[in-house]
């Protein structure tokens, strides 16, 4: 666990903008100590990770919110999406260069304002924000929980995590054993009925992601003891077969 001045000297993120990522929901501390002070943990670091490249790509800090508290979030895929979008600003900042350097030698009679279209980038980067704000699974989320206080909303995502946290007791038993599999369809039933349609291509989907390693994974296991995550995943494979 790292203290808020720590991961501030680390990151070079100030204090000012960590407490306030945390006032607004969009970085939680992980604990405090005794005297107050924030704590962060592997997994608040790499989610900050996630937040600062998007930053660094100029995404508003709502857009940022709804992409990674998206329930469908796909770490990999999203870390796919930035490197595209770096690779094209790293392409556009090149293109500049080169104007500006054929500028100073030929004295400033260059008429080209073709390095100044940015159109790419940004017909990439509203693409990106659609497919992860404006999903029908995300959508149909807000709707669920529009009404519900944050302490219900909290409570929901803490019986989630004890559904998934519960596969861990069940790694002596094989993976296709009934028992197992009826853990998965409460699963899949709880997700549907406080979250979104949990179709079995998006609980397949979900099951990857938790044993993919990162936030995902090491939450769970810390609930639910090493393994669980990773059986988890294999649990929900064979009840998506």
């Amino acid at each position: 666990m790292m203290t808020v001045n720590e991961v501030s000297k680390r990151t070079g993120v100030s204090i000012r903008t960590l407490q306030y990522y945390d006032k607004i929901g969009l970085l939680r501390a992980a604990g405090r100590t005794e005297a107050g002070y924030r704590l962060y943990d592997d997994a608040a670091l790499e989610r900050l990770q996630q937040i600062l490249l998007f930053r660094e790509l100029e995404f508003p800090l709502k857009d940022i919110q709804k992409i990674v508290e998206n329930p469908a979030f796909d770490r990999q895929k999203a870390l796919e999406q930035q490197i595209t979008l770096l690779t094209l600003k790293k392409q556009h900042l090149e293109v500049l260069i080169g104007l500006a350097q054929k500028i100073r030698t030929t004295g400033g009679k260059v008429m080209d304002f073709t390095a100044f279209d940015t159109q790419k980038i940004k017909k990439y980067t509203e693409q990106a924000k659609k497919e992860w704000g404006e999903t029908p699974e995300y959508k149909e989320f807000e709707e669920k929980t529009a009404h519900k206080t944050e302490k219900e909303v909290k409570d929901m995502n803490s019986q989630l995590m004890d559904i998934v946290a519960a596969f861990g007791g069940m790694q002596g038993k094989d993976p296709a054993d009934p028992e197992v599999q009826a853990q998965v369809k409460k699963l899949q039933e709880f997700i549907t009925e406080h979250y979104y349609n949990c179709s079995k291509v998006i609980l397949n989907q979900l099951g990857q992601m938790y044993g993919a390693g990162g936030a995902f994974t090491e939450n769970i296991n810390a609930a639910g003891g090493a393994g669980a995550a990773e059986f988890a995943q294999k649990a929900i494979e064979i009840y998506c077969k």
